[in-house]
């Protein structure tokens, strides 16, 4: 075989390594979409009350951000391969049990697997393409990783819509099995196996942590219903752990998060845009349905099209981005994107009065372009300044950044919803200044953060 012939039959076999993950990311993005449209239909055939029924969303958030940074140090410890292939087989299962789910107990029980089982795919998801790839094309991979979560995210709504509409909410569930088993096929087929390893195993450090970043979703999560003690309780149990947790980890020696991941300014200030941009993120993407169907009266499928163009615009950007990340600096980019992504929500915080489909469209476009810029490029930026040996750490810790900070994005927007009252004709133009504002001012946090990492 030639040498030309050689060099293309190991890049085809890198992208089929990539798709059994890129399978993983489209799963994701699939069923954290898919499964909020279809909470009413689920609560209707459980006769379970609609206050109820969100815990089908909570036991996943709560697994996941409880799982990332231990299903990340497992990944260090027993091999990335081997933790993602078993994270890819216990959320196919799950998904097959919450599909078959006779109560709503149940359901819960198995959504916490799956949440669980997420954890342990996306914890180390990211950090296998650095295995898999050469660093000279990285920005290529990760902009066709966040292609296929803008895709994912797109097409949740809609495809939800569809199977509760004309199947059933088991359905929602159903349709990752196949997706599944073809990802677990070639993750064991394609995916070279493991081959460093570390020892050990911080299970002070895994409990501590697992129960801060649990009690800190679920303290936000009470945020919009005002229960002022669940919120304190939890909150402050947050903070005790967490600062218990890191404590701990200058002490123990084998720490579950090592500190000196962050000794890296670039990489330290990368994360740092980034939890400030899923913070703002979270805000925007749940803001926007209530915006369109209750403040103007669009319905749910006028609303879903209007906002389809956010991720549609990822989709076409983050490719772009990634590649030219490969030539560029990321972090020239990567705070384009991010001053664009600003620009879009300062321009929603402005749009009471002119809230018709395209000038809402430009606008969500414009956020959507931002994002898509911003992504591909800052997370290359972090995995090219951590060592080879902290690549699951690094992306451990990316995962955990996204997972908390769209859940205060999300709890945000709960307590300005509580503080005005709901959205009524008085303070309906004061929720989109507001909550668009603060999304923005968020944002800007994420532009300061990447502007100093290009004078570092």
């Amino acid at each position: 075989m030639s040498v030309v012939a050689e060099m293309v039959d190991q890049n085809q076999r890198r992208y089929l390594a990539a798709s059994s993950i890129l399978i993983g990311v489209l799963m994701a993005s699939l069923d954290s979409s898919i499964v909020n449209v279809a909470l009413p239909s689920i609560a209707k055939a459980l006769d379970v009350p609609p206050a109820s029924v969100i815990w089908v969303t909570n036991g996943y958030q709560v697994a996941s951000a409880a799982m990332m940074l231990i299903c990340a140090a497992l990944g260090a410890r027993l091999g990335e391969r081997r933790i993602y292939g078993i994270g890819m087989i216990l959320f196919t299962v799950s998904s097959l049990g919450c599909a078959l789910s006779p109560t709503f107990e149940m359901l819960v029980a198995m959504r916490v697997i799956q949440g669980a089982s997420y954890a342990a795919m996306v914890s180390v998801g990211l950090g296998l393409y650095r295995v898999i790839f050469p660093p000279e094309a990285l920005g290529t991979i990760f902009g066709l990783n966040a292609l296929t979560f803008a895709v994912g995210t797109a097409a949740g709504p809609i495809v939800g819509g569809i199977l509760v509409s004309y199947l059933s909410w088991p359905w929602l569930f159903y349709i990752n099995i196949p997706f599944g088993l073809i990802a677990t096929i070639i993750t064991y087929r394609y995916l070279e196996p493991d081959t460093e390893t570390q020892s050990g195993f911080d299970l002070v450090g895994a409990l501590t942590s697992a129960t801060a970043m649990g009690l800190l979703v679920v303290g936000v999560d009470q945020i919009g219903r005002w229960n002022s003690t669940v919120i304190g309780a939890a909150l402050a149990g947050s903070v005790a752990l967490s600062i218990v947790f890191i404590f701990g980890q200058y002490r123990t020696r084998v720490p579950l998060l090592p500190l000196d991941i962050f000794q890296s300014r670039r990489y330290s200030f990368a994360v740092i845009s980034s939890v400030s941009m899923f913070v703002s993120q979270g805000m925007a993407l749940v803001a926007l349905p209530f915006v369109l169907q209750h403040l103007y009266s669009y319905s749910v499928i006028d609303s879903a099209a209007l906002f389809t163009p956010w991720p549609v615009a990822v989709a076409i950007c983050a490719p772009i981005a990634g590649r030219l990340s490969n030539r560029i600096n990321p972090t020239y980019i990567s705070t384009m994107g991010l001053f664009l992504y600003s620009g879009g929500l300062a321009s929603l915080a402005l749009i009471d009065g002119h809230h018709d489909p395209m000038n809402i469209i430009w606008r969500v476009i414009l956020c959507g372009i931002g994002y898509g810029f911003f992504l591909p490029p800052n997370n290359k930026e972090m995995f090219s300044n951590v060592e080879r040996k902290r690549t699951v750490t690094a992306s451990g810790v990316l995962s955990t950044a996204r997972t908390a900070g769209q859940s205060v994005g999300v709890a945000l927007v709960a307590m300005m919803l509580s503080i005005l009252g709901g959205l009524t004709e008085n303070s309906g133009s004061h929720f989109v200044l507001f909550v668009f504002s603060l999304a923005f001012l968020i944002s800007i946090a994420a532009c300061i953060a990447s502007l100093i990492r290009i004078h570092k």
